[in-house]
């Protein structure tokens, strides 16, 4: 009996194998936590708020005064707006994502992020953000990311399960992106500007609809619910349609004006090539149905990429001209 009391009360030996590793554990879950709350805000969608620079870029602008400060604290807000929406539609899906064969690893589907925490910041951010907006920028960029974030947000909620209305909702994701920059630096939005820029958005966002479709055909209910709702033909017609609209409105902004006498070459009508050329080729993307996101087909692709450095560069000999 004295031996048995014995083995009871002695203390387990530190490097004893059974016994668990308390600290390492609860310092794991502090630094899985923020990597969770990180990747719920999608880092490689990041990129597409590199759009806050194409207003000043348009106007030329780029370059000036405070432009590029002004511009990454515009970057900053996007960004921080999108990972608000990413942690709400998160926690709001996360019944259903689990369920899905790739959604379920998303942090907060797998149980990284609980979901009252993802709803915490998501709403945290989207209070903070606008106010922030009004402070670093000017109010029109506040009531632009209100904007943003109330259609973001609705579109979570139903939007986008309304035909139609959701591809809208997208492309206006983008378009509100390329306007903020002209916006916070009180730039002038041109026409063309818009129009060449929503259509180019539109191409984008139903060429990779179109592309789900194909990938998901028998299977849509588990990829997109919509998708069940569009037929193939329609979501082709809507990307050739905005594909020529954004090609259409581009090239009557580059007649529109014969450039200076004093110009070398006649650059705003030369970018036209490049830039066809880079709709024909992300075309060739939505056609084979691997028109996946849109930063997604310009970095994999080389030539697409090449191809965009050089309307780049002859846009910025065009509006350096103006």
């Amino acid at each position: 009996m004295a031996e048995h009391t014995t083995l009871l009360e002695e203390p387990p030996r530190p490097d004893d194998p059974a016994t668990p590793p308390a600290a390492p554990a609860r310092r794991s879950r502090w630094v899985a936590l923020p990597l969770g709350l990180l990747r719920t805000t999608r880092p490689r969608q990041w990129v597409k708020n590199v759009l806050v620079v194409a207003a000043p870029a348009a106007a030329g602008d780029l370059f000036h005064g405070r432009t590029l400060s002004q511009l990454a604290v515009v970057f900053v807000l996007f960004t921080a707006a999108a990972a608000a929406v990413y942690l709400i539609n998160d926690a709001q899906d996360a019944a259903a994502d689990r369920a899905h064969p790739d959604k379920c690893r998303r942090p907060v589907a797998a149980g990284e992020v609980p979901v009252p925490l993802a709803y915490a910041v998501g709403g945290l951010l989207a209070l903070l953000v606008p106010f922030a907006a009004a402070v670093l920028c000017n109010a029109a960029t506040a009531a632009l990311i209100v904007a943003y974030l109330v259609m973001q947000l609705a579109y979570c909620v139903s939007l986008k399960h309304v035909l139609v209305v959701d591809l809208v909702v997208v492309t206006s994701g983008f378009l509100m992106r390329a306007m903020s920059g002209g916006l916070a630096l009180g730039i002038p939005l041109s026409r063309w500007f818009l129009i060449t820029a929503g259509f180019g958005a539109l191409f984008m966002v139903s060429a990779k609809r179109y592309s789900e479709a194909l990938r998901a055909t028998g299977e849509k209910g588990q990829t997109r619910a919509l998708l069940r709702e569009y037929t193939e033909g329609y979501l082709r017609f809507v990307w050739q349609l905005a594909a020529g609209g954004a090609v259409l409105a581009y090239c009557l902004w580059a007649l529109e004006s014969g450039g200076s006498s004093a110009d070398v070459l006649p650059w705003r009508q030369l970018s036209m090539v490049p830039f066809i050329l880079a709709v024909l080729r992300y075309a060739v993307f939505a056609d084979r149905g691997t028109a996946g996101a849109p930063e997604d087909v310009v970095l994999r692709d080389r030539t697409l990429a090449v191809i965009g450095v050089v309307w780049i560069g002859m846009y910025a000999m065009a509006v350096a001209d103006v």
